[in-house]
């Protein structure tokens, strides 16, 4: 056996050069003085106490994408040893000696410098030559929003990088059939796992992916077996390995975050109470079931994102309002958004009088009848035929006083549990979602959403609404504070509730219904967005009509703004309305019965115009629709696509379009004369990409080549 290895062991690779190239130059433009400026940058800010918060482990929500990208920057945060002890409060505050600038900024820096040798492996994949692959990686190259954007602690260039493999690895599969397809699986589920806007680009995919799958199937040179199998292959590769992963992102993260943070009131009482701290302190060990007797306070579901309980105090509705309309003056209910000795009620048996609960306690089950009983007041809760205070179409809801003969007491509420087939038939402490329907009226007790005057203190008004057309969280209520009564007299239940209680019981909440829920916050529960002084609108973005000043040192002209290479921005859009005209003309002769090229060729121009045309328009239209801040960089995925449009495109016209030979050395020339103008703009935008040199107050004046954009310097 010896004698079959010969020696000496000989090793042949290719190595392509001009990838390696472009790499390395890709390195030095991203990588090089990544820790200048040593201060906070633009988002960084807003990125920035998200690692803080990974790093203490500290639950919060971010409404403008799921949890991977903070995983990814926490990363890089963790090799640095960062310990999450720095205060982002402001653009520019110098960051201590303490904090490695270097490691928070490495990996989106390594995304972005990867981008460019991807684009070059996904220009080949499309078919165009080495030379239109340079090309492509050179406009990124020199672009100087992407070696901005890449620098820093943000996530567009991460999110580019998974596009771009995803594309890449899919292309390289379907031209060569291999393993690749579960790259392009994996990347697209960490795309979307980054940034929601990943999931257009993800969406395209799965298209051209259906239109490969659709043609394989009616290849007859194939078997079925073979077509059933390649099928299912990549439906799991990209259907159903993305949706685990993303599903995985979010264990990760709910795992990992376990401990009481600043979005805990964002969430359920049942998520709350599931981390350490916070309310699963006040929460710990309550007994599970409610029984009569037991002490409570009603959380509202729909009191989001500020929660607020039900409420009573020993105040009354006025006798009259000031549109002349009468009241019962009887005791204000109202929901409060702070924790208070005045929330707690007591849940009685309307046929017995005692207050505490019994041994062994006696379970509250869906579709008992029960009163409300006021721990403070001793109040009843109460309903009837009189108009809510602020919401007259509905019933008004009180603390029943017993001195009008003319209002008889109506405060019998019968339980009705909404989420009882998963939780038994058994009011359960923070778990059961609960309707409480007003047995004389069938009317249910809700949250209106309408703040009161300053005769109920500006707290949110509760009423009994007979119509049940609103949304069915605003009808329910959660049991979030607990515990067994023990006091019948009015001046000890008061002291009572006045104390803290604890129990030794454990209660945990799946991590399913914790996903979904976190899941549906993320979707609907938006944080309040004003104006910023460099938003700007989708169409602005397309002629770089707007930039956005990222850094300014505090005594120099040093600064470091988003600005485009706008040499190759114009590009980018003139190859993006060429396109579509040539592929207007070509539709229409082809109709015609002209064909103008093979149809090799026909089908390499339709597959680029599906990626790169494609790919503009999904990364780009839906901006078009947002109701939101918008800011230049959400353009730059868009852009990309251009990139890798301009020059395939430029090829298809040198070999396709074009016969003479002179015409062919003139696009040649225009084309090297552009990308010689598209270094020498790079060139003269540096000092705007990289905060240095320094340029006096003229020179910045020079750099302002539109009226539009906001360039600051100081005179001297």
């Amino acid at each position: 056996r010896w004698e079959m290895l010969q020696l000496p062991l000989v090793v042949t690779a290719q190595v392509d050069l001009l990838l390696v190239l472009v790499s390395l130059l890709a390195f030095w433009t991203r990588l090089s003085h990544l820790n200048y400026p040593n201060a906070v940058v633009f988002d960084e800010v807003y990125y920035g106490q998200f690692v803080s918060l990974y790093m203490k482990r500290v639950f919060f929500i971010d409404d403008s994408g799921p949890p991977l990208g903070h995983m990814i920057l926490a990363s890089g945060a963790y090799l640095g040893g960062f310990d999450g002890n720095f205060v982002w409060n402001r653009i520019g505050a110098e960051y201590p000696s303490t904090v490695n600038v270097w490691s928070l900024r490495l990996l989106p820096a390594l995304c972005g410098a990867l981008c460019v040798p991807l684009v070059y492996l996904l220009t080949l994949e499309l078919k165009f030559s080495h030379l239109s692959a340079l090309g492509a990686a050179v406009l990124l190259l020199l672009e100087n929003s992407l070696i901005v954007q890449s620098r820093f602690m943000l996530l567009e260039s991460v999110l580019i990088f998974f596009v771009l493999l995803a594309f890449f690895s899919y292309l390289r599969f379907h031209n060569a059939p291999s393993s690749w397809l579960i790259l392009s699986g994996v990347s697209c589920g960490a795309a979307v796992g980054v940034k929601y806007m990943g999931l257009f680009s993800y969406l395209l995919l799965l298209v051209v992916a259906s239109l490969h799958t659709w043609k394989l199937i009616g290849d007859k040179t194939i078997s079925h077996m073979n077509v059933c199998v390649q099928s299912v292959h990549r439906v799991l590769c990209l259907v159903v390995v993305p949706v685990l992963l993303y599903v995985f992102w979010f264990y990760v993260h709910l795992s990992f975050l376990n401990r009481s943070g600043p979005h805990d009131q964002l969430m359920s009482s049942a998520f709350q109470a599931s981390l350490q701290g916070g309310l699963s302190r006040i929460t710990r060990g309550q007994p599970l079931e409610v029984a009569y007797g037991s002490q409570v306070t009603l959380r509202s579901s729909v009191s989001q994102p500020i929660p607020c309980w039900l409420h009573s105090h020993k105040v009354n509705y006025p006798i009259r309002y000031d549109n002349g309309r009468g009241s019962s003056h009887q005791q204000q209910v109202t929901c409060y958004p702070f924790k208070d000795v005045n929330n707690w009620w007591i849940i009685k048996d309307p046929g017995r009088q005692q207050l505490v609960v019994d041994t062994p306690p006696r379970p509250v089950r869906h579709g008992d009848v029960i009163q409300l009983v006021h721990g403070m007041t001793s109040r009843f809760l109460n309903s009837h035929d009189v108009a809510a205070p602020m919401s007259p179409h509905t019933q008004e809801v009180s603390g029943y006083i017993d001195f009008n003969v003319s209002m008889p007491a109506q405060n019998l509420w019968r339980v009705d549990i909404s989420n009882r087939e998963a939780e038994s038939e058994v009011w359960k402490t923070i778990l059961s979602e609960v309707r409480l329907i007003h047995v004389n009226t069938s009317a249910v007790l809700k949250l209106s959403g309408v703040s009161l005057p300053d005769w109920g203190f500006r707290q949110l008004e509760v009423v009994a609404d007979k119509l049940f057309k609103a949304h069915s969280s605003s009808l329910e209520w959660t049991v979030e504070e607990h515990r067994y009564g023990t006091s019948q007299e009015q001046k000890e239940r008061e002291a009572e509730l006045h104390s803290p209680t604890h129990i030794d019981v454990d209660r945990k909440i799946s991590f399913w219904a914790k996903f979904v829920e976190l899941q549906w916050k993320m979707l609907t529960v938006k944080q309040e967005e004003s104006e910023h002084k460099y938003s700007s609108s989708p169409l602005e973005w397309i002629t770089m009509e707007t930039n956005i000043a990222y850094w300014l040192h505090s005594s120099t002209n040093a600064q470091i703004h988003l600005i485009g290479n706008p040499v190759s921005w114009g590009v980018a859009n003139l190859s993006l309305l060429a396109y579509q005209l040539l592929a207007v003309v070509y539709l229409l002769r082809r109709r015609r019965g002209l064909k103008d090229v093979p149809d090799g060729v026909w089908d390499q121009f339709v597959c680029l115009g599906c990626v790169c045309v494609g790919g503009w328009l999904v990364n780009f239209v839906p901006f078009l629709l947002m109701d939101k801040t918008l800011f230049l960089y959400h353009y730059l995925p868009a852009l990309c696509y251009l990139y890798l449009l301009s020059p395939a495109l430029l090829e298809h016209a040198h070999t396709h379009l074009l016969s003479s030979v002179t015409h062919q050395r003139a696009l040649c020339v225009g084309a090297l004369a552009v990308l010689l103008s598209i270094f020498l703009t790079y060139r003269t935008f540096c000092p705007l990409t990289y905060g240095s040199p320094e340029l006096s107050a003229h020179q910045l004046q020079g750099l302002k080549w539109r009226d539009t954009w906001d360039i600051l310097y100081r005179r001297r």
